[in-house]
Formats: C-alpha cells, sequence, structure tokens
C-alpha cells in the first residue's frame, strides 16, 4: 500500500431510511359492501451498519463517500399486506476504528472485532395500518400511522493502528529501516526528518510459523501531545500497541534525555500508556567500535536502572535475531497460549 492510499480520518454524514406510512385502506369486494379496515403496516427504514473487516487496513475506500443513505421502507398496501423494509446500508471498516460524533466529539463506540456490526442510525419504524385502530366503537378506522422519520448524523472515524509492537522515536531514528529489514513492508526511507507521514505496518516472521504485527509511528517531536508536528494523528496509533519500542540513534548527543522526552510526551497525551511494556533499542550501532558500545553499556546500565535495552544495526544486520527474541518473550511472557500471534 502506498502512503498516499493510507487514510486513518474521515467525515462522513449519514442517514438511515424512514418508515413507510401504514395504510388506511377499506376492504371492498363483491357482495361485501362494508368488509371494514384492512391497512397494512409500513416497512420499517433501513439501517446503516459498521462492520469489522481484518482484511481492511485503512479508511480510504470511504475517502470519497462524503454521503451515506440507507434505503426507504414501504408503504402498507391493502389486504394487511406489510410494505418492504428499507435496504441496510452497511460499511466495511479496518479493525480498530473509532467512531465519534462530530458535533459532540463524543465516542460513540470502537469495531475491534472481525465480524462485529454496529448500527450507526436506526432506521425509521413503519406507520401502523388502520387495522391496529379498529374498535367496537370505530369499526372502520379511516386513518393510519405515518412513519418515523430518519436519523442522521455527522460523524469521524478514526483508525488506530491494531499492531503488538509500535516503534517510538524520534524523526530519523531509523524507523523505517528497522520495519523494513524485520518484515516485507517497504515504508519510504530516506535521510532527513518526517520520511513517515503515515503509519506502516509489518508482519514479523518469528520461528515455527509464528509472527507479530509492528507498527512504525511517525516521529515524535517536543510539544507532539499538544499537536505541534503530526501531533494527535500519530499518537492515536500507540494507544492499541501492547509493548513500544522506543528507537533511539548512537549517535544522539542525549541518549537518556531523548527517550525521557518521548516518555513525558506519551504521559501528556495518556498516562495509562506508560503501562504498557517498554523496551530501549539503540539503533545504528554499526557506527561503534568494541570499546564505546562497552562504554555505553555501562552507562545505560546506572541511567536505565530496570528497563531492558539492546543494540542493533538495520543496515549492518546486527542485533535483529536477538532483538525478534525479545519482543516475543515480551508479548507472551504471560500466556501460555500466545494470543499475539498471527498465522502466515
Amino acid at each position: 500500500m502506498t502512503e498516499g492510499n493510507f487514510v486513518d480520518y474521515v467525515k462522513i454524514y449519514v442517514s438511515s431510511g424512514k418508515g413507510g406510512k401504514g395504510s388506511s385502506h377499506l376492504h371492498r369486494e363483491k357482495f361485501i359492501e362494508k368488509g371494514g379496515p384492512d391497512g397494512g403496516d409500513g416497512g420499517r427504514g433501513g439501517h446503516v451498519i459498521l462492520k469489522g473487516n481484518k482484511s481492511l487496513w485503512t479508511l480510504f475506500h470511504l475517502k470519497f463517500a462524503r454521503h451515506i443513505k440507507a434505503g426507504h421502507g414501504g408503504d402498507g398496501g391493502s389486504s394487511r399486506s406489510t410494505g418492504h423494509d428499507g435496504e441496510d446500508k452497511l460499511i466495511e471498516v479496518p479493525l480498530g476504528t473509532v467512531v465519534r460524533d462530530k458535533e459532540t466529539d463524543e465516542i460513540l463506540f470502537e469495531i475491534t472485532e472481525h465480524g462485529e456490526e454496529r448500527i450507526l442510525v436506526k432506521g425509521g419504524k413503519g406507520g401502523l395500518g388502520n387495522w391496529h385502530f379498529r374498535s367496537s366503537t370505530n369499526q372502520t378506522p379511516r386513518y393510519a400511522q405515518p412513519g418515523m422519520p430518519p436519523e442522521e448524523m455527522d460523524v469521524i472515524l478514526e483508525l488506530k493502528v491494531l499492531a503488538d509492537v509500535g516503534l517510538v522515536g524520534f524523526p530519523n531514528a531509523g524507523k523505517s529501516t528497522l520495519l523494513s529489514v524485520l518484515t516485507s513492508a517497504k515504508p519510504k526511507i530516506a535521510d532527513y526528518p518526517f520520511t513517515t507521514l503515515k503509519p506502516n505496518l509489518g508482519i514479523v516472521a518469528y520461528r515455527e510459523f509464528k509472527s507479530f504485527i509492528m507498527a512504525d509511528i511517525p516521529g515524535i517531536i517536543e510539544g507532539a501531545a499538544e499537536g505541534k508536528g503530526l501531533g494527535h494523528y500519530f499518537l492515536r496509533h500507540i494507544e492499541r500497541n501492547s509493548t513500544l519500542l522506543f528507537l533511539v540513534p548512537a549517535d544522539a548527543d542525549d541518549i537518556k534525555k531523548e527517550y525521557e522526552i518521548l516518555i513525558d510526551e506519551l504521559r501528556r497525551y495518556n498516562p495509562e500508556m506508560l503501562d504498557k511494556d517498554r523496551l530501549l533499542v539503540i539503533s545504528k550501532c554499526d557506527m561503534l567500535d568494541d570499546e564505546l558500545k562497552t562504554e555505553l553499556k555501562l552507562q545505560l546500565d546506572k541511567e536505565f536502572k530496570g528497563l531492558p535495552f539492546m543494540f542493533i544495526s538495520s543496515v549492518a544486520q546486527q542485533g535483529l535475531s536477538e532483538l525478534k527474541d525479545k519482543l516475543w518473550e515480551m508479548l507472551n511472557i504471560n500466556s501460555e497460549e500466545p494470543e499475539n500471534s498471527h498465522g502466515l
């Protein structure tokens, strides 16, 4: 999928169908002068329904679908025949889609499972025919109910990427390069900040046909929690990841300071994100000789007590097998039957 085809935010107007009106028909037949009421009920208006589809990774198919309307219910007929129900409008969305009311900014629901269906707006109820209103004092009612009006709403659909591991780091930290060597994903890579403008997903193949999903999130800058840079447009994608991989290049001026800025941005955006498992990975370590690496390791042991860290080089293919082993261990440490695995 090209970067331009990745759409994770759309605004759409949805409208259900109106209910059909009930019939006020009176039965007429040869030799029967006063057959009485036999008007049928109106049909229900169509719903607008959202359905989760694990095969979708983007909201691109809704980018140009600004207005989505369901069918109207049919009117009731004679002989107590009910009008047809309006056609439901089914909208398939990727897993991790959050539905928000545009007017109130309230989150209505989230789609997280394949095949999960949620009614966004309900179709109007059909009106009752005059047959329902007959009584001993009014045996030929000539009125029936109109159908209920449709529901309409402006909604925002946001996609939060569903991945096991989220790559977190400053622009140009080497996240896209790491994703490209660990997975079959082909993100855009260049030696300047903000190469990645959209999240990239890749499946990391592990031993015995096991695998897990890794997401390369656009780089963080200071103030991202307040919306600076790419702001909330990338931070929301990290919320779903169970493990966060903090990538800091070996040539950074101050590794601890960079890590603390990243942590602070996540804390200001959503403190619950700090409850996730974390792994610090020092990239571009092919620039370090053994003496420098030993010295840096001693420094990191002292500064990051309790936080696991590793050295890798995506270009030189160093430490990648150990990295996959560590990530798999972190993803499945508490489960006898790994839930995070995805069959290839």
